[in-house]
């Protein structure tokens, strides 16, 4: 594979797969070229360039909506535009294998990658496929589904490959003594109970927590690690009495997630499709709140898939609360044989060698573009 060229933006759940895939192609194909077709307004404009060494081309591209809308007539007129743009980025790039991973900004670069007789992937990250890949599922080689379950919502789609999230993959080395010691826990065995709400934190979560306050105190055999979210942390910090927990560690943000949860015995957050990937991987049981607030519900189809497969337990946002929450963590976590249960499911559910099936798949796209 001497080219390669992906596109996905919008939310860190397409493009930190993206970034994944890239890494191990490189490990395969030191010498590959990478491109990235994205936009100037997604995440993806500042977290792509950082990567180095990645070729960026930029699209202007906004999603349909959901309901009947005006906007969606400008939403065409972008996306054939966006279209004709892509086209050009693929005459000029001459990819052997085109891959998108999500979000509307990857529809116009893998449809044109497409018809213009290039290898095509896309990679679905959720149960439930959003727009952008019901739509290409009938255009491109290849579907590959993160989560079981996809599949019956791709009934037009040429071929369907179940490899996982390629962010499994890069967790699997994460290293538990040092995501202790970065909590200053090197010297203490207690069991971690991690909540975490996103990098911006989740409100309701957070109320939560603070509910179940005396629970932590009274509970001094676990560790709990509370990732406010950077937002929150001023306020959460000046209402809680620090003193008084020798057992609870308040953070903003933890930069080394991968190695606080290879340390984690039980992790309480949000069901997106990267946070899944990698607490799958790592055989981390889990209490999931899905965001109601994403498109098409898709966190709770999510949870839902982990909670059926005994890998973790769902709490909807609406029935949150410090009681609800303390009654799952307790029934977890004071609970060895549930636990070791839920652990070995989640296991069963990872794919840690994603990555690699992807890199296997894409090698053999990539000679169908040279023999062409």
């Amino acid at each position: 594979m001497k080219k390669i060229l992906l596109s996905g933006g919008g939310t860190g759940g397409h493009i930190y797969p993206a970034l994944s895939i890239v890494k191990a192609v490189r490990k395969r194909y030191p010498d590959v070229e990478v491109a990235y077709i994205g936009t100037q307004k997604g995440l993806e404009a500042k977290i792509v360039p950082k990567e180095g060494d990645i070729r960026f081309f930029d699209v202007d591209i906004q999603g349909f909506r959901r309901k009947l809308s005006l906007d969606n007539f400008q939403t065409v007129a972008k996306f054939i535009r966006a279209v004709r743009d892509c086209k050009s980025y693929i005459r000029e790039f001459q990819p052997d294998v085109v891959v998108g991973t999500g979000g509307y900004v990857s529809g116009p670069s893998v449809y044109a990658a497409a018809k213009a007789g290039v290898p095509t992937l896309i990679l679905e990250p959720d149960v439930l496929p959003g727009l952008t890949t019901r739509f290409l599922s009938r255009y491109v080689d290849v579907v590959a589904i993160s989560l079981s379950g996809s599949e019956k919502h791709l009934t037009s789609a040429k071929r369907i490959l179940h490899t996982g999230n390629p962010r499994g993959t890069e967790v699997v080395e994460a290293d538990a003594r040092a995501g202790r010691k970065s909590l200053g826990l090197a010297e203490t065995d207690k069991p971690i109970v991690l909540f975490v709400g996103g990098s911006r934190g989740a409100r309701p979560l957070n109320e939560a927590v603070a509910q179940l306050l005396p629970r932590i105190a009274e509970n001094d055999h676990i560790h709990f690690v509370y990732v406010t979210g950077e937002v929150h942390y001023d306020s959460v910090v000046a209402n809680v009495d620090v003193n008084r927990y020798t057992n609870l560690t308040i953070k903003p943000f933890i930069y080394n997630m991968p190695d606080v949860l290879a340390a984690t015995a039980l992790v309480v957050g949000r069901a997106g499709a990267s946070t899944l990937a990698e607490i799958t991987a790592l055989g981390v049981p889990s209490i999931l709140v899905p965001s109601p607030y994403v498109t098409n519900n898709h966190q709770e189809a999510n949870a839902r898939w982990v909670e059926e497969n005994g890998a973790g337990r769902m709490v909807l946002e609406k029935d949150l609360n410090g009681e609800r929450l303390w009654d799952v963590i307790d029934g977890i976590v004071n609970n060895d044989e549930r636990h070791r249960a839920m652990s070995n499911a989640a296991r069963r559910l990872g794919r840690p060698d994603a990555a690699e099936v992807l890199v296997d798949e894409l090698t053999k796209l990539s000679h169908i573009r040279r023999e062409k």
